[in-house]
Parts: C-alpha cells; sequence; structure tokens
C-alpha cells in the first residue's frame, strides 16, 4: 500500500493511545520494527488556540517516518485550522480520531461520537481534507452499539469525503475495550472500498498479525499489545516472512530498552516529575521476570533517573 510518499508491504503500525504513546515510546516501537507512528490524539481546540502542550504532543521527528499526527474535535472549522497548524510540523499524514469511547469526548460527538451523527462526521472529514495539503487518513469504529453497527455506510462516506485511508476498531463505542474485536468485518469494508484499510483491535500476537492480514487488511495497527511487548513489531514481522517464532528478548535486553526508554522519555516529558510518569510502562519490560516483586517495589517509589537507571543495571547484574 501506499501512504503518502511511502510504499509500504504489509504495514505494522504503532496505534496512537493517550499518554502512552508520545515521541519516546515511538522511537522505541519505531527502533523494534514498527513501520508507522502515529501521535497521541490532540484537541483540535487546543491546537487553535495555541495551547504549548498540545503543540509539543504533536511534535514528530524524522526517525520515525512514515508518522502522522492524529487531531480530534466535533467542530469542522476547528478540525480545519487544526489540520493546517498540524501539517507546519510535517508528518506524512494527518490521522483523524473518530473512534476514542470516553465517554466526555463523545458527550460533545467528538471521536466515537461523531458515529451517533453521520451528518457531523461527514463535515469533520471533508475539513480537515480541505484544511492540508497531507493526506488525510480517519480511525473509527464499528458503529455506536450492536444495534447500530453503521461501518459499511461510514467506510464509503470516508472514501467518498477525500480520506487516504481508514482505520477500523473492530468494535462498537459501548464495547469500548471489553468483549472481543469483530475481524470479520474486515473482509466486508475491504470489499466496499477501494482506499487503503488497516485493522485495529486485539492484535497481541504474531499469529494475530497474520490471521488479521488473512482478512484483506492492509495494514495491521497493534495497541495495547505493543504496550506489554513492544517486541512484537519485529516479531510479527518474523513470523510473517518466515513462519518462524523469534525467541523473546532476554532479560539483558529486556533492561537495556528499559533504560533506554525511560532516558528518552525523561528528555521528552514536560512534567515535574518525568520519571514517576514512566512508572507505567515498567510492567511491559519487567513482568514475567523471575523475582521482580522487589525490583518492582523499588522502581514504584524512585523518582529520580540515576537511582532508577542503576537499580535496573543492578537487577539484572544480580539475576546472572
Amino acid at each position: 500500500m501506499k501512504l503518502a510518499q511511502h510504499n509500504l508491504d504489509r504495514p505494522l503500525f504503532l496505534a496512537p493511545m493517550e499518554d502512552i504513546t508520545d515521541l519516546a515510546f515511538r522511537l522505541i516501537c519505531k527502533r523494534l520494527g514498527a513501520d508507522v507512528t502515529v501521535t497521541e490524539f490532540t484537541a483540535a481546540e487546543a491546537l487553535i488556540r495555541q495551547i504549548p502542550k498540545a503543540l509539543k504532543k504533536i511534535e514528530v521527528q524524522d526517525e520515525e517516518r512514515p508518522v502522522g499526527i492524529q487531531i480530534f474535535g466535533s467542530r469542522p472549522q476547528a478540525i480545519k485550522e487544526a489540520a493546517t497548524i498540524a501539517e507546519q510540523l510535517k508528518p506524512d499524514f494527518i490521522d483523524l480520531n473518530c473512534g476514542c469511547w470516553v465517554k466526555n469526548h463523545v458527550a460533545r460527538l467528538e471521536g466515537a461520537g461523531l458515529l451517533k451523527d453521520l451528518k457531523l462526521f461527514t463535515e469533520v472529514v471533508r475539513a480537515a481534507v480541505s484544511g492540508t495539503r497531507l493526506p488525510v487518513t480517519v480511525k473509527t469504529r464499528l458503529g455506536w452499539d450492536d444495534s447500530s453497527i453503521v461501518i459499511m455506510d461510514v467506510a464509503k462516506m470516508i472514501e467518498d469525503s477525500g480520506a487516504k485511508m481508514l482505520t477500523l476498531h473492530c468494535r462498537t463505542r459501548s464495547q469500548a475495550h471489553r468483549g472481543f474485536a469483530e475481524w470479520s468485518w474486515l473482509e466486508k469494508v475491504k470489499r466496499a472500498i477501494s482506499i487503503p484499510l488497516i485493522g485495529n483491535g486485539d492484535v497481541v500476537t504474531p499469529a494475530d498479525v497474520k490471521t488479521m492480514f488473512a482478512t484483506g487488511c492492509d495494514g495491521v495497527m497493534i495497541g495495547r499489545g505493543a504496550v506489554s511487548n513492544p517486541w512484537i513489531f519485529q516479531q510479527a514481522r518474523h513470523y510473517l516472512d518466515t513462519g518462524t517464532l523469534l525467541p523473546p528478548p532476554d532479560l539483558a535486553e529486556k533492561i537495556a530498552v528499559c533504560i533506554t526508554h525511560l532516558k528518552l522519555s525523561c528528555q521528552v516529558k514536560t512534567c515535574r516529575k518525568p520519571v514517576v510518569a514512566f512508572r507505567k510502562h515498567y510492567a511491559g519490560y519487567i513482568s514475567g521476570m523471575p523475582n521482580i516483586s522487589r525490583l518492582r517495589a523499588d522502581l514504584m517509589k524512585i523518582e529520580d533517573l540515576d537511582t532508577a537507571v542503576n537499580r535496573l543495571r543492578a537487577f539484572a547484574e544480580d539475576q546472572h
């Protein structure tokens, strides 16, 4: 498939996740095999008001290309202006979040709330397309709930409105992250549109990636599976190419990547205590290791970068 000027063969996408996929995590996943990254979703209204925190969230680097900036909102004019602002940061594409299930967003007809007003949904997509020369892509869900699955109409509308790619999280808004993603919809949607289709939802193993590609989708987007295992991209690529599984990373590699991620996070985070903010990532690196209860307890108390790095290194050395 083609995305902007990039030709991609069965691409693996890192899903945009609020408070997870900052620049540091995107760079880690890129180095571990992710083909495409997308920023955390950022409010169009915050961008047009030039809120510094919002502008910081959409900064991208050449190393992570192709990379998209994801925006959200329900006011078409704000979406148009935000797309123009995002283009100035030089991403490869602008992505619209039309699938976030969180209550306060959908109450304002943002994210998956647009699935309740398809006329407004159409206006939002067209506004984004009119606001940028870059490709506009859309990420959405099957529908509001099981009684209002509208993805077939929505997919055609997205293509007709000028978007260049559709990412489908194969759940309804009412499901949030519960239940199971219905991958069977990917094959139906793929037959109905000519723009690339990216599958998303419940992809946690290399075998899942292969199975999702078998539906006919053009790419696979991995979210929570990458949080618990950022190596999934290189593991999945190896499995797609060879049919065999890579051995899992050993302790030394896990600790080394964790330390690299921690240092990168401290470089890019603007919060007062970046080491504290990083705590949510430790589980993805140390879960399943032997003798980690004391390490986990210590890491949850450490607030200083050097102390955290030294503790991780000492743990790795003690296991030899």
